[in-house]
């Protein structure tokens, strides 16, 4: 491992930024956009160079650390604030940094009417400066620092229009649920200094050859706690639905992108860990398998295009834990999944912004139709998405998403049957409620009002959908091709390794995915193609959809089983508080203050009454000695 005094530059680019705009306030109106665009960009560029420099130098020499000062030195424990850039965290960077520039450059037109749009570039600009840190640090301390940095970004741009108390409350809502999950996170690192006496990565991988199978199962789980926060899994799943109340390109940023797979960014940089704590590794297949099944029957219920497209990211990223979950066989089409994903994803929120651009703001897909031939541009750059997300060859999703169902298979025994036919079942729901997003807002019939008039986006928001959409044809090719993406990461999550047991060819699992994604298809068209649909969502339908579209009761849930009984609980507390504690020191309070009023009546004023009192105590005192002396 050699070192770099260069890699300071990925985050501090996009952190000047911030600052600067932050700082100078109104007076950057008129160029803050354009600043925040341009060191982004020179973020990526600065990151393109390392990974120059990266493939220049041998396999064994390509991970470069930097140390930036001491953090904390007390007694054994020392901790510095030091950057890692490896096989897996240039995956990262790259995408943070590539697909974060064109949302900038999509933001300039996008938010060109807002009067914040100043500050808006400001929390995006902090927003990558976090996600950077997040991937860079080179140890659980200093990725902490990152992940915190992203949940206070992310608040700010959720609620970005907080003056509407619904976008406020979805803001709080991530916000809370968030640090529900960073909780695990604290205490996985909690318990790996406490029993491994480090957290840096390299330290912990080293310790965790000898260390207790209890204790890493506990890190794992508690590790897991934090990547279900963060990538809205089950079942800290619910905030990424009301998270669409910020602006788009907050959507595609976070939701798509980068933030959402922070968890599985965490997982894969773990793997040393659950490789030896197969316990928690279970429980990741099990989370993931669950979240790729729930996001999908979300998403079959949504009207609103951007609450469909994040049931959508939920269930895709409940794949890449899945993969993640499936330990050396599958950390590294996770990765790919992630990446893929990060384009194609990010395409369709762009996308539906541009929908909504010429749609004036409308966001219920009931109320579009037809609009391909009003805006050709943004129906080839979504679609070009849509075939790549539901698995078509040759298009990004079919190489990501069936190696993770190949995988899945290839577990062994029922545990493969299982899971290969959950994710076999995911993907003909993605197919069904991903071809209703389509013809919904592109081929069906005209249902918006004629006094609405769809047009096509300015240059800058397609372009940056145009150059995603590149990468959602192209990117499953590039990393597949001579296991190109398996073979880069192998140095850091380890050698690929096959399934237990090979259960199917991968020729028959493609075939079974094709016929699962034919009928998905085929089930939508013939619903919302082929047959008349309300531009008012109808009331008189089944169960399963009436609970779908309240996203399958996860906040009434929450609510029954957490926030009722929390408030119980806390009423509670405050009653005792106020009866016990309180009611202790008032009682003291009241007993001096009656024994006042009660000694206050001895002192009359009157000489004769001290008199009579001071003969009592004599004769008390008196007859005392005399009882003693007896």
């Amino acid at each position: 491992m050699t070192t770099s005094t260069s890699l300071v530059y990925l985050i501090a680019l996009p952190l000047l930024g911030a600052t600067v705009l932050l700082l100078a306030g109104r007076r950057s109106d008129k160029w803050g956009h354009l600043l925040a665009t341009a060191l982004s960009a020179s973020s990526f560029g600065v990151g393109l160079y390392q990974l120059s420099q990266m493939l220049a130098r041998p396999t064994e020499e390509r991970a470069v650390t930097q140390k930036l000062f001491s953090w904390i030195n007390v007694g054994t424990f020392n901790v510095d604030a030091g950057l890692l850039l490896d096989q897996l965290s240039i995956c990262f960077v790259l995408l943070i940094t590539g697909v974060g520039t064109l949302i900038h450059i999509y933001s300039i037109s996008y938010m060109s009417h807002d009067e914040n749009r100043r500050r808006f570039f400001a929390y995006l600009n902090l927003f990558i400066a976090a996600m950077l840190l997040l991937v860079l640090g080179d140890s659980y301390l200093n990725l902490y620092v990152g992940w915190e940095g992203v949940g206070l970004a992310s608040y700010l741009l959720i609620g970005f229009w907080n003056q509407k108390p619904a976008y406020a409350t979805a803001s709080k809502k991530a916000f809370v649920m968030n640090r529900v999950g960073d909780m695990g996170l604290s205490f996985a690192i909690m318990i790996a200094f406490a029993t491994l006496g480090t957290v840096s990565f390299s330290g912990v991988e080293e310790a965790s050859h000898t260390a207790s199978k209890a204790a890493l199962t506990a890190i794992g789980i508690m590790l897991l706690v934090a990547a279900t926060g963060k990538s809205a899994q089950f079942p800290l799943q619910a905030w990424l639905g009301d998270a669409m109340a910020g602006p788009t390109p907050v959507s595609a940023l976070i939701h798509a992108a980068t933030m959402v797979t922070a968890g599985v960014y965490l997982i894969v940089r773990s793997n040393f860990i659950f490789d030896a704590a197969p316990t928690a590794q279970l429980l990741v297949v099990i989370v993931g398998a669950i979240t790729l099944t729930f996001g999908a029957l979300v998403g079959t219920a949504k009207d609103d295009i951007k609450k469909a497209l994040a049931a959508s990211t939920m269930s895709q990223i409940g794949y890449m834990i899945l993969g993640a979950g499936l330990g050396p066989a599958g950390y590294a089409f996770a990765i790919m999944h992630l990446l893929t994903h990060g384009f194609f994803k990010a395409g369709m929120f762009l996308g539906a912004g541009s929908v909504m651009h010429g749609m004036n703001d409308q966001v219920d897909m009931r109320r579009y139709g037809a609009l391909r031939k009003f805006m050709p541009i943004t129906f080839a750059t979504f679609g070009l998405g849509y075939l790549a997300i539901i698995g078509v060859p040759p298009f990004a999703g079919f190489y990501s998403k069936d190696a993770i169902i190949e995988t899945a298979f290839n577990a062994g025994g029922v545990k493969g049957i299982l899971l290969g036919s959950t994710a076999l079942l995911g993907a003909a729901i993605t197919a069904f409620y991903m071809t209703r997003v389509m013809v919904l807002t592109f081929t069906s019939k005209q249902r918006w009002e004629d006094n609405q008039h769809p047009h096509e986006s300015p240059l800058l928001m397609w372009a940056p959908m145009a150059i995603l959409a590149v990468g959602s044809v192209t990117t499953g090719f590039l990393f597949t091709r001579g296991d190109a993406l398996v073979h880069w990461l192998s140095p850091v999550v380890g050698e690929h390794a096959e399934g237990e047991n090979l259960l199917l060819q991968p020729i028959v699992v493609s075939g079974l995915a094709l016929l699962a994604v034919a009928i998905g298809v085929a089930i939508a068209i013939m619903k919302y193609q082929l047959s008349e649909v309300d531009a008012i969502a109808p009331h008189d339908v089944s169960v399963f959809t009436r609970i779908a579209r309240k996203d399958l009761l996860q906040d009434s849930f929450n609510e029954a089983v957490f926030m009722r009984p929390g408030q119980a609980l806390t009423s509670l507390l405050v009653k005792g508080d106020q009866n016990v504690v309180d009611g202790a020191v008032r009682g003291i309070g009241r007993t001096a203050l009656g024994a006042g009023s009660v000694l206050r009546k001895t002192q009359t004023g009157f000489a004769r009454s001290y008199a009579a009192l001071i003969l009592i105590g004599a004769i008390v005192l008196i007859a005392g000695i005399w009882v003693v002396t007896q």
